[in-house]
């Protein structure tokens, strides 16, 4: 356990609310991954799972309000991004669920989680997730999917992001991030704040895993059917992976799953719906989490 430190970039109101985390690490293979953690091991715990060039800071604006609905709240940097190591030969999510079922065994071994744990993922993290439960029903009793692609559904609309890491200054590279932060993150240009950009200027630096090709396959789909757990999914109304194709996956998913939960579409936002709604999305969590059981 270690001490937690904020990024400097975060606001005042964000550093008080997120401030009382402590850090975890473990490992597997000798590859450590970080977790971020707030409120009591004893508490039953949501692991949030970011997307890709991420880090747990994906989820800033939700944290706090999962803690004090009564949630433990596990945010690892998912191997490959933020303070995590980037295992030998782990070169996409397939990589990750082996990773993630090690260190939920280790914090709990270590009190630092009971056994009482649901999965959200973000993107990536919910492909992550996905596959993770596949493997490894017992580690979760629900699983979140918020963004999530691998369903085998491209959407006609390719979304144009462009590359950064060869121009020579932070404003040029600055210029670059908002292009792609509007083109596949978020859709009202109003979200794109100061923070959203400090946070994805950081979170692409540490993207050790470039190349990622799965997630343009029907990879999630796949998994899907082999899920115990009840699945829900929230999604923004203009993601952007999904572009005239969201009623589409809405009714899909349903079909693909043992145990459906709940499927919630957040007005007006994109594909970083979290982020950019946050006080609908976090609603609309609550609501697919329900109450802390007792």
């Amino acid at each position: 356990m270690n001490p937690f430190e904020c990024p400097e970039f975060l606001p005042a109101d964000l550093r008080v609310s997120l401030g009382g985390a402590t850090r975890l690490h473990t490992t597997l293979g000798g590859s450590c991954t970080v977790w971020h953690a707030w409120g009591l091991p004893s508490q039953p715990a949501v692991v949030l799972l970011h997307g890709g060039s991420g880090s747990w800071t994906h989820w800033v604006r939700n944290i706090a309000p999962l803690q004090a609905a009564g949630w433990r709240v596990l945010v690892p940097d998912l191997p490959g991004f933020g303070d995590s190591d980037l295992p030998p030969g782990c070169t996409d999510v397939d990589a990750l669920p082996a990773h993630l079922h090690a260190g939920l065994q280790q914090l709990q071994a270590n009190g630092a989680s009971g056994d009482r744990v649901r999965v959200v993922g973000f993107s990536f993290g919910g492909m992550a997730g996905a596959l993770w439960l596949a493997a490894q029903p017992q580690d979760a009793e629900q699983l979140v999917l918020v963004g999530a692609p691998g369903m085998g559904m491209a959407t006609s609309q390719r979304v144009p992001l462009k590359g950064w890491r060869h121009l020579p200054t932070p404003e040029a590279q600055n210029q670059v991030h908002r292009h792609n932060l509007m083109a596949l993150m978020l859709e009202s240009p109003t979200a794109l704040d100061d923070l959203a950009l400090s946070l994805h200027a950081a979170n692409v630096q540490r993207d050790r895993m470039p190349r990622r090709r799965l997630s343009s396959t029907d990879i999630v789909a796949r998994a899907l059917p082999q899920l115990q757990v009840p699945v829900s999914a929230i999604f923004g109304e203009h993601d952007a992976l999904y572009r005239e194709r969201l009623s589409e996956l809405q009714a899909a998913m349903p079909r693909m799953t043992l145990a459906w939960g709940q499927w919630h579409t957040v007005a007006g936002a994109g594909h970083w719906v979290q982020y950019e709604a946050a006080q609908a999305f976090d609603q609309a969590l609550q609501k697919v989490l329900g109450s802390v059981p007792a």
